[in-house]
């Protein structure tokens, strides 16, 4: 008899450190359900208020650096968003959507603090050692681009969407990158600055093409896979250019890209 209630009350003590077993694991699995879902309302909302600050700032390409200096809560507000979302690459849309953003937002940041300003190379360090506190670190811009986006992906529309605050750098849009329209965004941006004039500049009688010093700088990201730059201009040009050209490399203005 005394053996049975020996196994009773140890089935009984079983079932209970059981219970209390499934009890902490269905906590961790709601406390991990919750920060899934904060972390996306976090990203949201960096999307949304990068929206409304480009619509709002950004006009035609240009900065209204000066109404930010007047008032710079709207930048500040946003660039703290930024601070506390955490990403990995392995969501690739969603991670390159928010240091896209990222960048561009802390390019103006960048200005602003240091207005007026005629140059971005007029601050020493601007693009290697100032940092800013995004997705959970201090980082410069020269490791956003170099270290968090074009060794991971490989991808030389990324070229055509970070924007130095500089007239030489292709345009900054009015809207925020985002992940479900990022590659559309991308491939527009590209498709704009190919087919347009301010990023190459081409005599086709004297088979010369003239285009910006971003190709040089860059020029491994746009002859991969044995292409060449002409290769990678006419995979996005609506005229495609025969024959061989001879490539040279107009300056890089470094001017502002200010709103007059």
């Amino acid at each position: 008899m005394k053996y049975f209630e020996t196994a009773y009350w140890d089935c009984i003590h079983q079932k209970s450190k059981n219970t209390i077993q499934m009890k902490k694991l269905y906590f961790v699995l709601i406390t991990i359900l919750l920060q899934i879902g904060v972390y996306a309302q976090q990203e949201e909302a960096f999307f949304e208020q990068s929206d409304q600050f480009f619509q709002t700032y950004v006009k035609q390409g240009r900065v209204d650096y000066q109404k930010l200096v007047d008032n710079p809560k709207p930048l500040q507000e946003v660039l703290q968003t930024a601070s506390n979302i955490r990403l990995a690459p392995s969501n690739a849309k969603t991670y390159q959507a928010y240091w896209i953003n990222a960048y561009n937002l802390a390019v103006i940041k960048g200005i602003v603090d240091n207005f007026p300003i005629k140059s971005p190379l007029d601050k020493a360090g601007f693009f290697d050692k100032d940092t800013y506190a995004l997705g959970g670190k201090d980082i410069t811009l020269n490791d956003i681009e170099n270290k968090l986006l074009r060794p991971i992906f490989k991808d030389p529309r990324i070229h055509f969407v970070l924007v130095c605050g500089a007239i030489g750098c292709p345009p900054l849009i009015s809207t925020a990158y985002r992940p479900e329209t990022l590659n559309s965004q991308l491939e527009k941006q590209t498709e704009l600055a190919i087919n347009g004039d301010y990023f190459i500049q081409i005599n086709s009688k004297k088979k010369r093409l003239v285009v910006s010093e971003i190709m040089k700088w860059y020029k491994e990201d746009f002859t991969q896979d044995n292409q060449s730059e002409v290769d990678f201009i006419n995979s996005y040009k609506t005229e495609k250019l025969e024959g061989k050209y001879k490539i040279s490399y107009f300056p890089y203005n470094w001017n502002i890209n200010i709103l007059k």
